[in-house]
This record gives structure tokens, sequence and C-alpha cells, in this order.
């Protein structure tokens, strides 16, 4: 009989989190948290459907906005609808601005801490979008939500890509109804969204 091993997902102590400074919503103290919670000596990976429900680690989630600027200098969003077979089945039939996922023990093989966060995101992206556009990619801040489920063992690296042209499709099946809209519109519909989403929009575009 085989025996498929649970996926090991990066997590850190949400007392560390605490420790540099708890916070609810969203943060723009990159400096404050990046260097500890990405590559500092308590980053290690524990069993995925463990941490699901352990609020005492914050499983560290790459959480990327593609956003891109037309002609006449309207900023718009990469926006999709959740699909029943994305991961985190509390979140499926939200819309969401955000691409992005679990960073595996699988990425550990690039080296170091902050490698192997970078190789996660890098094929979290490649795994859930075709980006046929140059962009470039800034970390603008982390998310914390400590009022949801999902939020409470979750921890939130908001990247911000600027694409040239709105070139991103979807590559997974369940990434639906997916297009480029201004971010005027997608904030009179807020409601629609998951929270990760809600609340970055509000606080880089509100």
């Amino acid at each position: 009989m085989s025996v498929v091993a649970e996926e090991q997902i990066l997590v850190v102590p949400t007392s560390l989190f605490r420790e540099l400074g708890y916070f609810q919503g969203f943060s723009r103290e990159i400096d404050r948290y990046w260097p500890q919670l990405v590559t500092g000596n308590h980053v290690e990976y524990r069993a995925r459907g463990e941490m699901e429900e352990d609020p005492s680690f914050k499983q560290l989630i790459p959480y990327a906005l593609f956003r891109w600027t037309d002609a006449g200098g309207t900023v718009h969003l990469f926006e999709y609808q959740r699909g029943s077979g994305q991961g985190e089945r509390r979140l499926h039939a939200k819309r969401s601005v955000g691409v992005g996922g679990h960073i595996s023990s699988v990425d550990a093989e690039a080296g170091t801490s902050d490698d192997v966060y970078r190789e996660g995101m890098r094929r979290e992206l490649d795994e859930e979008v075709i980006i046929d556009t140059p962009y470039t990619e800034t970390v603008v801040g982390l998310i914390n939500d400590d009022e949801t489920p999902v939020g409470r063992v979750h921890l939130g690296m908001v990247h911000l890509c600027d694409v040239q042209q709105p070139n991103v499709r979807p590559r997974e099946a369940d990434i639906l109804d997916a297009r480029f809209t201004p971010v005027a519109e997608i904030l009179t519909r807020l409601d629609q969204f998951e929270t990760w989403s809600s609340i970055a929009v509000r606080a880089l575009f509100g």
C-alpha cells in the first residue's frame, strides 16, 4: 500500500508575529517583519492539514496583485472568481485580486530561506496564471486578519506587480471570470471579494 506524504508548508510561530508587532488589517512596515518572517531562524515546515486548524502558527502566503495603467492613466487590477478546485475551500466562489499560495518544502531546494520563499512564489504564480508581458514586482505590505477562521492561520505578504500590458490570464481551470478591471469599479463592490482582497484594495487604492 502506498502512502502519499502530506504537504509540508512554510510557517512561523504566531508568537513571533506578535513580538514583532501585532496588527489587524494591513501594514506597510516591510522592514519590521520581512527579515525575521521570511529569513529568520523561526521559519519551519509543518503538515498543512494540521496548520489549517492551528492558530499558534501563521502560514506565510505570497499574495500578488497585478496592476495595469492604461494610456489614459486609469489604474486596473487583475481580478477573478475562485472555483471549487482552488486549495482553500473556505474561499470558494469569492472574487479575488490576489494570486499566490503556500510555500512548500519542495521549494527548499532553492537554497537560502529567502530563495525558498521567492522560489515558492514563482512556482505559485507559474501554476496559477500565464504572464505574457514584462512586469516589475515590489513587496508593498502585509495582511493579517484574525477576524476570520482563514485569516487566523495565515499571514499575507503582499506583492504589487506592475504589468506593461494587460496580458495575464488563468492557467488553472479554477480561476474563473478573470479580467483587468478599473480599481474605481472594484472599490464599489468589495463585498463580493475575499477579505484579504478587500483589505489590500482599501489600503493601497482606497
